[in-house]
């Protein structure tokens, strides 16, 4: 009986859908796997069956969800300028591509967690602010 709630257990608290802790210095990018180091730029994928991809900056998950099925995704997530290593829901955050800002894969693409501290990163870098339906839109093939 014990066993089979331990099993019970198990499987449903081991297959949860949601973000993982990012090992930055020690994995890799799943789209172009280089080391995961930039806290600001990383994002992270989780299918809907609990499996985490992570990415060294947004335009490689960007550009990995042009190959996967849209009804795969369970959640996606980036970190933000002024919160490295804090993951948020990406329809949640502002983007920036700005010259102003470097990104690790050379779009210059950044992600912030409220819309007024997109505003103002572009009022001081330039730039085009989009959100993340118009972002999947350029990135798309």
């Amino acid at each position: 009986m014990k066993k089979g709630i331990a099993y019970f257990l198990l499987l449903l608290f081991g297959c949860s859908v949601g973000p993982k802790p990012i090992a930055y210095g020690e994995v890799s990018c799943h789209f172009c796997s280089m080391t995961i180091v930039d806290k600001q730029h990383a994002s992270q994928l989780v299918t809907n069956k609990g499996k985490v991809f992570n990415f060294d900056a947004l335009e490689c998950m960007l550009n990995h969800l042009n190959e996967l099925e849209e009804e795969k995704i369970g959640v996606l997530l980036t970190n933000t300028y002024h919160y490295p290593e804090e993951l948020v829901e990406v329809d949640q955050a502002t983007f920036l591509i700005s010259e102003g800002i470097p990104s690790p894969m050379g779009e210059f693409l950044t992600a912030f967690k409220t819309y007024e501290e997109a505003v103002k990163a572009q009022a001081e870098h330039g730039g085009t602010l989009f959100d993340w339906e118009e972002l999947r839109e350029r990135f798309k093939k």
